[in-house]
């Protein structure tokens, strides 16, 4: 029976964006079904456990941190534009109204419910972290959801009235559950893998219980 390997990923996250090539090389490498279990950006579900005003060192670390960590990996590293949350970079203050971030969460959720949640994640983070300027706006999402092998007015059109959001709640509660907060977060057999960086554990980890494939 394929081994399940829970991801808790944001779309806000620069670390979740930089996993992605990783974690589809999990699907090619092992015998695993690699689960997208989208959640809201940390900013959103604890935001002082970062975003304090009276201290900005934690914020300026990851800003620092993830583009060399970018640069390390060879990827691009520019920050989304529009940013996928609203919110003052003065105040730290999250806007009520969430648009960016509650459609691309949808759509993440619609994705895996059609089995091509990681390939979805990594065609929209690349293009937000990219550089790619209102990737909102014109057919960029509808060329990403398609590199994916998705149609996006089709997904859209099922998270109108679908459960997509109550999900991605759902999805707080189990990476509670399985003991963490942050992501990229990796949970496999209840084994939590937090970090971009973790990934070549978690191999480690998949092939002590021989899931690796058979090369052909």
């Amino acid at each position: 029976m394929t081994e399940q390997v829970d991801v808790y990923w944001s779309f806000r996250s620069p670390y979740s964006y930089l996993a992605t090539p990783d974690l589809l090389a999990l699907k090619a490498d092992f015998d695993v079904d690699v689960r997208l279990r989208v959640v809201l950006p940390l900013a959103m579900r604890n935001p002082s456990a970062v975003f304090d005003p009276s201290n900005r060192k934690p914020a300026r670390y990851i800003m620092l941190d993830w583009q060399r960590r970018a640069d390390f990996l060879g990827m691009s590293a520019n920050w989304p534009n529009p940013d996928p949350i609203v919110q003052d970079r003065e105040t730290f203050r999250i806007a009520d109204q969430q648009p960016y971030i509650h459609r691309l969460s949808a759509l993440g959720v619609e994705a895996q419910r059609r089995g091509r949640g990681i390939e979805f994640v990594k065609e929209v983070s690349h293009l937000l972290f990219g550089g790619q300027a209102l990737w909102h706006q014109g057919d960029h999402l509808h060329r990403a959801a398609a590199a994916a092998g998705l149609d996006l007015d089709d997904m859209e059109r099922a998270t109108e009235s679908g459960d997509h959001l109550a999900e991605v709640e759902s999805n707080h509660v189990c990476l509670d559950a399985a003991g963490h907060w942050g992501v990229p977060t990796m949970v496999v057999r209840d084994e939590p893998f937090f970090g971009q960086d973790r990934i070549d554990t978690l191999r480690w980890r998949l092939d002590r219980l021989g899931l690796g494939k058979k090369a052909a």
